[in-house]
């Protein structure tokens, strides 16, 4: 059983004032104008950052490498990583500012100078294709003045660790992603820090043991930020630590910047991988003790707007045994809850914690028996939410909408079991002093502790609330009024019959898109003649009817609907193709519902109910259901009839589901109402304001 354990709230003690770095960096992307469209600086910039920094780690070594070099140019790879003291080197003499003593010969030498990095490095930089720019820079008389600005940048990570570096990577990415995808979230260095204090609140006493192993994983990981944050507050809380950490990203550029701080940091570049987490998981067998990350908003899995072979990838991974989606598929539009399952099936099956970010739609979206609903019944019934955390609007640099943290855990503390805490925090920010993108708003270390503090306490309050899982889940129930409807055979009701789905496409008599498309398609394959014909007989169905009832037409009423049947029953009982099922539609359609009208019943007495009246009702389970309909609905409908439409003797279907679904109505809890202002203070305010407004014409 995990303890808890409350840490101190950790920040960023290094000074995060990046501006001449990144001010340097954006005027040499001012020097690429022209050769270059503004959208196509970060193919220089990203690769050349990425460079300079790998070159001022590997600065103080050099001579070292060039000794072992001497003495045998054969040294095996490893002797150099041990010699540089990061897992890469390179073997030529050159450096940026050394290129520039041979400007004729600047593009050869650059290129050999790159192919001299050890073989991971040179991974990173083939990945984002930079021959080409060095190339295309020579041609241009762009080479020789960026190399130079470059070689003027400190990017020594002795100087500017993997924090610092993060915010400028932040602020860089940030403008040249302003016209990013919708989904494409890089997420504010604050936010991590947050969600990293909260998992490290409680349930993470194991990781203070002298040597501990602790692995870390982002499934989206961008630039690697969460990864960094994570493993720099672990490596505080214990230096002795083995921090691992493994990141996926479809990115290009934001892979290659993770990769590269991974391997400063020391890391395995093998568990930094450029894959798709919908396609594949890269780290199969290996369980995280923390999972950390924020997928993209509303970025579809399937469809037509999908990326190549995602589609058939989740839906072959839902069908294996050990599926990483084991509750279900939510709707083709949005993988959050696919990333959320995801998350679930990497943690540890004893100490795992995970904090992932969403927007609102996995809180509510989807209706009962729907993918998103039955996910989230299946974290409910499994317990492993702790905590949902409602965030600021505008902290992000490409939208403005409400996010949500959601923090996961497969070791609750003793308190928290069975239960959901909520925390609304969205009143908790101080505004920027100026505007990066989107983003108005920031979340300040006081903001930040209280919040952390609020989790970590796990009391309620203004800004706290806390449930039992099964408030969060609910039934759907159908809810009908009795069969009573008026009936006519009017030109008014027949010309309605003629529109109505009840008539045809319900009974899929006739189709008139399908019918004329087929008409224009001559030969029909077999299977197209066959609905070709079946249709020609629906029209000639439904033509034969209308006469019918057209020669019958008459305004008398029929109260008893029963009545009603048994007329229409003689008047078609000739029209080829009747059936039972196909004239209850034709007497529905000629019908409206009237409670003056005689209650319809079955032989045995007992009250038939109109399909057309169906509504639903979503119960709580903590509610009494009949005690819910006496105070909801009776006062509205005395005469309803509820049933819960789920036969659990029978087989699952399409028909028959259980009807049992979650959501999280998260506004809803923190909702305070607010008297209106009265209409004659409104009245006053506004006569006010139209004799202002007066005055100032006046004077114009």
């Amino acid at each position: 059983m995990a303890k808890t354990n409350i840490n101190k709230v950790m920040f960023d003690e290094t000074s995060m004032n990046v501006s001449k770095e990144v001010g340097l960096v954006f005027s040499i992307a001012n020097t690429l104008r022209g050769t270059y469209k503004s959208d196509k600086y970060k193919d220089v910039i990203i690769p050349m950052i990425i460079i300079r920094r790998i070159e001022c780690a590997l600065a103080s070594t050099k001579d070292k490498v060039e000794e072992l070099l001497k003495k045998n140019p054969n040294t095996p790879g490893r002797i150099l990583e041990r010699a540089t003291g990061y897992k890469f080197y390179n073997t030529s003499k050159y450096t940026l500012k050394e290129l520039l003593n041979d400007s004729q010969n600047i593009a050869t030498n650059f290129i050999f100078y790159i192919e001299s990095f050890s073989p991971n490095i040179q991974e990173i930089i083939r990945s984002l294709d930079f021959e080409k720019e060095i190339l295309k820079m020579d041609k241009n008389n762009r080479l020789l003045g960026v190399v130079k600005k470059f070689s003027e940048l400190d990017l020594d990570p002795k100087t500017i660790d993997g924090i610092k570096m993060g915010y400028m990577f932040e602020e860089i990415i940030q403008r040249f992603s302003e016209n990013a995808e919708a989904g494409d979230h890089y997420t504010p260095r604050e936010v991590i820090r947050l969600l990293v204090n909260i998992i490290l609140a409680e349930g993470c006493d194991d990781l203070f043991n002298e040597g501990k192993l602790t692995t870390v994983l982002d499934m989206a990981c961008g630039t690697g930020g969460m990864l960094s944050t994570t493993y720099d507050f672990v490596k505080r809380m214990n230096p002795d630590a083995d921090v691992r950490l493994f990141g996926q990203e479809i990115n290009p550029e934001s892979y290659a910047i993770c990769l590269a701080d991974m391997l400063i940091k020391g890391q395995n570049a093998e568990n930094i991988r450029f894959q798709d987490t919908m396609k594949k998981d890269c780290f199969d067998g290996q369980s995280m003790r923390i999972v950390i990350a924020n997928p993209p908003f509303g970025t579809p899995w399937g469809g037509k707007d999908a990326a190549d072979g995602v589609e058939k990838a989740v839906k072959d991974e839902h069908k294996q045994k050990d599926s990483r989606f084991p509750a279900g598929l939510p709707g083709t539009g949005d993988m959050q809850l696919l990333f959320m399952q995801h998350a679930i099936h990497k943690m540890d099956e004893d100490f795992g914690r995970a904090a992932i970010i969403t927007n609102g739609s996995p809180l509510f979206s989807g209706n009962t028996t729907s993918g998103e609903s039955q996910i989230r019944r299946y974290m409910l019934e499994n317990d492993l939410i702790e905590a949902i955390v409602a965030l600021p609007t505008d902290l992000f640099y490409n939208t403005n909408i409400g996010i949500y943290a959601f923090i996961l855990s497969k070791n609750k503390r003793p308190e928290r079991k069975g239960k959901v805490q909520l925390i609304n925090a969205v009143d908790f920010w101080k505004p920027l002093k100026k505007s990066l993108g989107k983003k108005r708003k920031e979340i300040s270390r006081d903001d930040m502790k209280r919040i952390t503090e609020i989790y970590a306490s796990f009391e309620p309050g203004p800004n706290c609330k806390i449930f039992s899982n099964e408030e969060f889940k609910y039934k759907e129930y159908a809810v009908y009024q009795p069969l009573q409807r008026t009936g006519s055979i009017s030109n008014e009701n027949i010309e309605r019959l003629r529109k109505s789905p009840f008539f045809t496409a319900n009974s899929h008599i006739f189709n008139e898109a399908d019918f004329k498309e087929l008409s224009e398609i001559n030969p029909r394959p077999a299977a197209e003649e066959k609905k070709f014909k079946k249709y020609q007989k629906g029209l000639e169905f439904i033509e034969m009817v209308i006469k019918i009832l057209t020669e019958n037409a008459s305004d008398k009423e029929y109260k008893n609907f029963a009545d009603f049947e048994k007329l229409l029953k003689i008047l078609l009982k000739d029209v080829e193709g009747m059936t039972s099922s196909r004239l209850d539609n034709i007497a529905m359609g000629l019908s409206v519902m009237d409670k003056t009208a005689v209650i319809q019943k079955d032989s045995k007495g007992n009250i038939l109910y109109d399909p057309t009246t169906k509504d639903t009702e979503i119960i709580k389970l903590t509610l009494d259901v009949e005690e819910y309909f006496k105070t909801e609905v009776y006062p509205h409908v005395p005469d309803a009839h509820y049933v819960y439409e789920y036969d659990e003797n029978k087989k699952a279907s399409a028909s028959n589901r259980e009807k049992l679904g979650a959501e999280f109505p998260f506004t809803r809890f923190f909702y305070e109402y607010k008297e209106p202002e009265k209409a004659d203070e409104l009245l006053l305010q506004f006569m006010e304001l139209e004799k202002s407004l007066t005055a100032k014409v006046a004077k114009l």
